[in-house]
């Protein structure tokens, strides 16, 4: 018998409410390519991308055809370059990044993630080199992502890292000023970062991972939104994360089709599916919409944080019986300028930086594409990225932040990116000095947890 209901359903999710695939994105080890040359270096990994995805943004377009889903984003993830970079004689990571950008242009992907370094213990030589070469590397291309792991619930909080990220962030932003510090919305600073996320900016190939696997994300916050009004106005809580669990069900099932028969045209293994409410500036594709429809006047309300929670708990509940390869990220994710709802809320003031840091200890990521008043100081960006970390190490959890200083910009006025980055109002900041405490370096101890081996 054929389920009428059900596949009706199904074309309502994606015809209605903005159901897709967000982003396939091919892991490639690079660790066969280093080396002591790095002219070497650079052509073997240009070359293994190219041999690796020359079919990926191909076969997906006929996916997308053949499923009639679609498939928005296509992209890259490859190990750590720090890694790669320091193997060399003479390490230019910069003309590294140059072949990663040119490597994806010649795929046709949107994005190539791994320019990142993993220094939440301490820095090696590369990993510092690595680092400092970031603002030119995001000024020079143009799919480039870059992320720094600098804290773990296992190793604590590297201060030294979180300190010198505050410099890069503002150098990022200051090197691309003409586009609105755009080079720091593609980089991110970590706590617990994940070596099989598919979501960029953070995405890599981490350490641990095979040759080359094919990782999902999938997103579905209008689908989530609908499930929730289609309830009587008076269902309890309970009914509520039911419904979630039961659309989270639904949605992975949909992803991991697409991804395991993609992966095996591709000839690549299958890695994982990440189920992330990733919300987009559409119209109806809004994690604060789903707030709304939970009974909140607004995101930003009261109650916001534990309407988050319950979401984040219930789509993991329902993606991991629907799936044994759940990874990533997999939640919610709450970025300011990537959703409607939430530019929203902070151009009305309803959502205040404060309120998105409470909320991002149940989320899926942390402080997400935030864009805060240029003249911000180095060390004030230093004290949120520590407060953030610390979130993170502490509950044993995925905290990140992705805050633009934009030049020339003050509270009140807007940046526009376009695309999936959205638009964003700048949002105030506290200004009380954290510059004795960030300069003190070392290493916040892990937490007694932490001892569980």
């Amino acid at each position: 018998m054929i389920d009428t209901s059900g596949i009706l359903e199904t074309i309502n999710m994606i015809k209605l409410h903005n159901l897709d695939i967000r982003t396939v994105t091919m892991a490639i080890s690079l660790r066969d390519c280093m080396g002591s040359d790095i002219d070497v270096v650079c052509d073997k990994i240009y070359n293994k991308i190219t041999k690796y995805a020359k079919h990926l943004v191909e076969y997906a377009n006929e996916f997308e055809n053949d499923y009639s889903i679609p498939i928005v984003n296509k992209r890259i993830s490859v190990t750590p370059i720090s890694i790669i970079g320091e193997s060399c004689d003479n390490p230019d990571y910069v003309k590294i990044a140059k072949t990663l950008d040119k490597a994806a242009k010649a795929v046709g992907v949107n994005f190539v993630g791994g320019f990142s370094a993993l220094v939440e213990k301490g820095m090696t030589k590369g990993d510092e080199l690595l680092i400092e070469s970031i603002p030119e590397a995001l000024a020079q291309t143009e799919r480039l992502c870059s992320s720094i792991n600098v804290a773990s619930s296992k190793a604590g909080i590297n201060m030294d890292a979180v300190l010198k990220m505050a410099h890069i962030i503002k150098k990022s932003a200051w090197l691309t000023k003409d586009s609105d510090g755009i080079g720091a919305a593609k980089l991110v600073v970590f706590c617990n970062s994940p070596g099989d996320n598919p979501f960029m900016a953070g995405a890599f190939c981490g350490y641990g991972e095979p040759e080359c696997a094919l990782n999902i994300g999938v997103s579905g916050p209008g689908v989530v939104r609908a499930a929730i009004e289609s309830l009587d106005k008076d269902a309890d809580m309970s009914c509520l994360a039911n419904k979630i669990k039961q659309i989270a069900y639904k949605i992975t099932t949909t992803g991991e089709l697409v991804g395991r028969k993609l992966a095996q045209r591709l000839n690549v293994p299958f890695g994982v599916i990440d189920l992330s409410l990733a919300p987009t500036p559409a119209l109806g594709d809004s994690v604060a919409g789903i707030f709304q429809a939970m009974g909140l006047e607004h995101a930003g309300a009261h109650g916001t944080t534990a309407a988050l929670a319950m979401l984040n708990d219930a789509v993991k509940k329902g993606g991991i019986m629907a799936s044994s390869y759940v990874g990533g990220l997999s939640g919610a994710f709450i970025p300011v300028s990537e959703d409607a709802g939430m530019i929203e809320a902070a151009s009305k003031g309803y959502l205040t930086f404060d309120k998105l840091e409470a909320m991002t200890s149940v989320c899926s990521v942390g402080l997400d594409m935030i864009a805060i008043p240029g003249d911000t100081e180095v060390e004030t960006i230093a004290g949120i990225i520590a407060d953030e970390m610390a979130i993170g190490m502490i509950n044993k959890k995925t905290t990140a932040v992705r805050v633009i200083p934009v030049a020339g910009k003050k509270v009140g006025d807007e940046v526009v990116y376009g695309g999936l980055l959205g638009k964003a109002p700048i949002m105030a900041v506290n200004n009380l000095s954290s510059k004795g405490f960030v300069q003190r370096g070392g290493r916040i101890p892990a937490p007694i947890h932490s001892l569980n081996n």
